[in-house]
């Protein structure tokens, strides 16, 4: 008999009891209001794998995003004081330090202060500014207060917080981590230059190269795109409601407002102002640094499966951790979890660079707000970003070469070196060299280093060429 009962009390309390009895079992499931720790988070990256991310918080986190536009709105007024506006000439400039201040020493007290004020406003940027000059009331700044944020759109705020955050964590986090990676490869490609290999295109044996060279080649790729990376303008907007300092020049039409705005973004905050914008920055910019993670990510995906692929050929053996369980069925088995970690993280990345690229550039006439929630995730897949790199450099580092597979393999596909053969030949105006290599290597027969000596021997040339030709095989013929 089969029962279902189902329990539900009131939304405040949120609990549930789901009860289901088949054959005399009972089944009780009950979930209810969780603090917010790594073990309730629904994202992995605050939850399982908030320790490898965390260094990220300080910029991409709430409390990050805040403090950021505290700073912009400080620097912006310390700016209007440094122009100076008329009624800001007189402003005391020792105070800079107590202005600085508040994004210097922010703290989570704060954070949840301006949460507080947002509850009210329901507007994240006017709850800076209301911040700010709280915290300012009853000091020789309040007499100015009014300047903050003055002339201000949010997107001025938003638009120049969040690409100076971004700046400041991939300079701190992201390149270097990258930089990480190349270096590690590096040194396993010098470890392994001389390890013949025999290489495989469309999966089938074919001319050998060499470990460390193929290894070269990830190296190369990643360091253009880094340095692409380390090109791209982290573009800004700042310019009023619609783009053109409309209250600025309206309140002071003397003042050459785009110099001001140039200045304040290019040389105060080290971004690149945007010289024709509407309400937000037009993000092609973003966008271009989103496709160069994504092309980045993708060649260590590239890698992942190509080292996946040789532990599975055994080409490589795993260092074993003590306490470790590599199956919970198979207890021989040590996988290369890493690797498909590694992958996994890297692919839900480019997904979400993939969704930021293709919608941040468009908005609807001079802005919608689809702009503002989509941002909101942009430390989602660098964090995935991150995880996958650091689950690569641990897989890095755990391999152990298996020189024996390698030879093995290559000993047993001598008739690689009918590339070799044939080329001499062709060299030496022999007859229809492709066509003889090709009839002796397309049997459904093994060829030996016999098969190859054997042919070898039969052949109208000289006895020099024929020792040129008995000096190659699967070992020597890894070209440059």
């Amino acid at each position: 008999m089969k029962e279902e009962r189902f329990l539900s009390i009131k939304a405040f309390s949120r609990v549930f009891y789901q009860i289901f009895a088949k054959d005399g079992v009972s089944l009780c499931f009950r979930t209810h209001t969780m603090q917010l720790n790594t073990l309730t988070a629904i994202s992995p990256i605050d939850g399982r794998y908030r320790r490898q991310v965390e260094k990220l918080a300080p910029y991409f986190s709430e409390f990050g995003l805040i403090r950021y536009r505290i700073l912009i709105e400080v620097e912006y007024f310390i700016a209007l004081c440094e122009l100076p506006l008329a009624q800001l000439k007189d402003f005391d400039k020792t105070l800079y330090t107590d202005l600085r201040a508040l994004y210097g020493e922010f703290s989570e007290v704060d954070a949840r202060m301006i949460k507080e004020i947002e509850s009210v406003t329901n507007h994240d940027v006017k709850a800076v500014e209301y911040f700010i000059k709280e915290k300012l009331k009853n000091k020789q700044l309040e007499p100015f207060l009014e300047f903050i944020h003055f002339g201000l759109t949010s997107q001025d705020v938003n638009n120049t917080s969040i690409p100076l955050s971004l700046k400041d964590a991939l300079q701190a986090e992201m390149i270097p981590l990258f930089e990480e990676v190349i270096t590690k490869l590096k040194a396993l490609a010098e470890e392994w230059k001389h390890i013949p290999m025999l290489a495989r295109t469309h999966g089938q044996p074919a001319s050998p190269t060499r470990l460390g060279k193929e290894l070269g080649v990830f190296v190369e790729r990643l360091e253009k795109q880094l340095s692409m990376l380390k090109v791209v303008p982290f573009a800004a907007k700042f310019g009023g409601a619609t783009g053109n300092f409309n209250a600025h020049h309206v309140a002071y039409p003397d003042i050459d407002w785009v110099a001001f705005g140039n200045q304040f973004v290019n040389e105060t905050l080290g971004l690149s102002r945007s010289q024709l914008t509407t309400q937000i920055e037009h993000y092609d910019m973003l966008a271009a640094l989103m496709d160069t993670f994504k092309r980045l990510n993708t060649i260590l995906i590239d890698l992942d499966r190509d080292v996946w692929t040789y532990v599975s050929m055994e080409y490589f053996k795993q260092k074993i951790k003590a306490g470790e369980v590599g199956s919970s069925a198979m207890p021989h088995k040590v996988n290369p979890i890493d690797f498909e970690n590694s992958e996994g993280n890297l692919g839900i990345a480019n997904a979400v660079f993939e969704h930021l690229a293709a919608k941040l550039p468009i908005s609807r006439l001079q802005r919608d707000l689809t702009d503002s929630t989509v941002l909101r995730n942009l430390g989602v897949p660098l964090g995935h970003t991150v995880i996958g790199l650091k689950a690569l450099l641990r897989g890095l580092g755990k391999l152990e070469l298996n020189e024996q597979a390698f030879y093995a393999d290559l000993d047993n596909n001598w008739a690689v070196v009918a590339e070799a053969i044939q080329t001499i030949l062709r060299r030496e105006a022999y007859p229809q060299p492709y066509e003889a290599l090709k009839a002796l290597t397309r049997k459904n027969e093994k060829i030996t280093s016999n098969t190859i000596a054997e042919f070898i021997d039969g052949l109208d040339v000289s006895d020099s060429i024929k020792e040129e030709l008995r000096a190659i095989s699967p070992f020597s013929y890894t070209g440059v």
